[in-house]
């Protein structure tokens, strides 16, 4: 043996000793020192070969053949410690006891047998003498190992039965596992050892009833007869944790939506077969949100192609701090560009999205800069700074009531901002502009909605003129357009949230409303996608699946959050807000949308003015709003924007 390796093993095994001055109380029992299980497997090592000696003294056999016999059980009780340590049998908590424990046990015990034979044939080869019995070894070595693992699972079952069912088993969800494949037993499991105990489980269910005479983790499997719901009210159990993988989108909908609408909680988490940690699928154990309600398919992106666009490329977001923009950020990190310039005028959202970068990543160079986007000399020695090869422009006011009271700065930040950002992408050669637009941009009905539909038109204009003009060496111009993002800081998921923890009411601005809903992340994929696939001058609209009504959406979220609808949380009507559509759009009646090879991503085609003519008529709208004339500003407005219809009683006479 090499003088490390003994050095190694004689550290390991002081640093056991030391450990035994660790205090642990009563109620910490679930966790013993590594020198305490140590002592405990010697233990078992020496009473097996006790009762080894007895039975093969009974058989008239001696075990020991050698009158050295005390030199002969040290170097026994040498060799299985030696195993032992090579193979950390030791180093588990012997509550998450395992088959992986039990092969540690099976090989520390298999090698012990075999070095002690080699041992026995050494000696009988040169001495003519042997010091045990081969069959007696034999037999040691099975019952070591039978009585290590067997006190393990003992010590593991009387601390889930006892320890674990006395603290807190009162406060346990009754729970039913929709699965019974390794995925449903593997949570099971986890459920079983957790600390404290969240869930009790009571069975599992077979999609395909074809186990229900069976049994799983010695707890029942149970037939489906009627429905989900109506077996959940039988067995008498508050949730439903939904593991079976093999279910389809639609399947799962139906089921969580029955669920929760007879005040069943409905819990999910990702596959865990390839989990080894039992602590981690207990942990990512979580109730079903209601962006997992959107019937939506995954979105498959080109990586490849994004990856070419945005890998070793300099980047700048804008409105950064924002849920979109900082989203954005986060997809980015994954594609390895050089540098990210994080821009966004609020300091603590940019602060706070710093810190999440600098915990996840240590590749990519971020750096964070805090601006205005109407601040065009700012923004002018930003971008001479850092000479960004792809812009995001995700900074804008979004809040249709806000701007109603504030046009001006609607106007500033939304037109203003935007045409900044593309002149000085234009200015510095970037290879392309990405615009995040909204669907309230279409027959815009407020301020907000018409500011944005008039920089989407600043920035189209502005590509077609360099098209026109055969200019080189100019951005590729693309804009993003989509509806409501699910979490999004403007979205009615977080206010919803908000007032019911506050015990209701949840507010809504009309029973009919309806509005198309994509998660962020979803957004933001699509957004990547739409900006490596642009060739400039298009306006992306994404597919935002079936639209939603408003008050359906509360009282879903009103149920997954485990209440009643108009009995726990009321729903109370209190009218359209200023500006406010009962239904919003993706696409004009006039425009036409054209497929991409993206199914969810579609261009359309929207008819644009001059961009002298639209240039000149933004200058007098930005003049406008910097001298603050409300009336004068939406006059101009909708010059720009015919179809802007103002719902705002206080704009609306100024209707064309």
């Amino acid at each position: 043996m090499k003088k490390n390796t003994i050095k190694n093993f004689i550290s390991d095994f002081l640093i056991f000793f030391t450990e035994i001055n660790i205090s642990f109380s009563f109620e910490s029992i679930g966790y013993l020192p590594r020198c305490i299980i140590l002592m405990l497997d010697i233990f078992v090592v020496i009473i097996s070969g006790f009762f080894s000696f007895l039975l093969l003294e009974g058989l008239s056999l001696n075990y020991i053949h050698t009158k050295h016999q005390i030199v002969a059980i040290a170097l026994y009780i040498v060799i299985n410690i030696f195993f032992f340590w090579i193979f950390k049998t030791y180093s588990g908590i012997i509550r998450y006891s395992s088959n992986v424990d039990a092969l540690k046990l099976f090989f520390s015990q298999s090698f012990t047998f075999v070095t002690v034979l080699i041992v026995n044939f050494s000696l009988i080869f040169t001495y003519h003498a042997k010091l045990f019995l081969n069959t007696g070894v034999f037999l040691n070595s099975i019952l070591s190992f039978s009585i290590l693992f067997l006190y393990r699972i003992l010590v593991k079952e009387v601390f889930e039965k006892v320890f674990i069912y006395s603290r807190g088993t009162n406060n346990k969800i009754d729970a039913i596992i929709y699965g019974s494949d390794l995925n449903a037993v593997s949570v099971a499991n986890a459920l079983k050892s957790d600390t404290p105990g969240r869930f009790k489980i009571i069975g599992f269910i077979d999609k395909s009833n074809q186990n229900s005479s069976k049994r799983l983790l010695d707890l029942p499997i149970f037939k489906i007869k009627k429905s989900v719901k109506d077996l959940l009210h039988l067995q008498k159990v508050e949730a439903l944790i939904i593991s079976d993988k093999s279910l389809t989108n639609e399947e799962t909908l139906t089921i969580v939506e029955e669920c929760i609408e007879f005040g069943f909680k409905v819990f999910t988490l990702p596959s865990v077969l390839d989990w080894e940690d039992k602590k981690e699928i207990s942990k990512n154990i979580k109730d079903f949100q209601i962006q997992d309600l959107l019937d939506r398919k995954p979105i498959l992106l080109n990586t490849q192609a994004i990856s070419s666009k945005l890998n070793g490329k300099t980047i700048l977001v804008s409105g950064a701090g924002g849920s979109i923009g900082s989203e954005i950020v986060r997809q980015l990190l994954e594609f390895n560009p050089k540098k990210i310039i994080i821009l966004d005028q609020a300091e603590t959202p940019l602060h706070s999205l710093s810190l999440e970068i600098s915990e996840k990543n240590h590749t990519v160079k971020c750096c964070n800069v805090i601006a205005d986007v109407k601040n065009y000399n700012l923004l002018d020695k930003i971008f001479e700074k850092y000479t960004p090869h792809v812009v995001y422009h995700a900074a804008a006011y979004k809040h249709v009531p806000m701007m109603e009271e504030n046009p001006s700065q609607a106007i500033l930040t939304n037109v203003l901002g935007t045409k900044n950002i593309a002149d000085l992408s234009n200015k510095y050669n970037v290879d392309c502009f990405v615009m995040i637009s909204t669907d309230k941009a279409v027959k815009p009905s407020s301020v907000m909605g018409a500011s944005k539909r008039i920089a989407e038109m600043y920035v189209q204009s502005k590509h077609l003129k360099h098209r026109e003009n055969n200019s080189e060496n100019y951005p590729k111009f693309i804009t993003t357009r989509f509806g409501n993002v699910l979490g999004s800081n403007g979205s009615v998921v977080p206010l919803f949230t908000k007032q019911i923890q506050e015990g209701g009411p949840i507010t809504i601005t009309h029973p009919d409303i309806i509005r198309y809903f994509m998660t962020i992340p979803e957004a933001c994929q699509l957004v990547l996608e739409a900006g490596s696939m642009g060739t400039g001058g298009e306006i992306y609209i994404f597919d935002m699946g079936k639209p939603v009504k408003i008050i359906d959406l509360a009282k879903k979220m009103i149920r997954l959050a485990g209440f009643t609808p108009d009995k726990d949380i009321q729903i109370k009507i209190i009218g359209l807000r200023p500006g406010e559509k009962l239904y919003e759009e993706l696409l004009n009646d006039s425009a036409k949308n054209l497929a991409t090879h993206h199914e969810k991503i579609m261009i359309a085609q929207e008819v644009c003015d001059e961009f002298s003519i639209l240039n000149q008529q933004i200058e007098d709208l930005i003049q406008s709003a910097i001298d603050s004339n409300p009336t004068e500003l939406v006059t101009k407005m909708k010059n720009i924007v015919p179809e802007f219809k103002s719902l705002n009683s206080v704009f609306q006479n100024l209707d064309n």
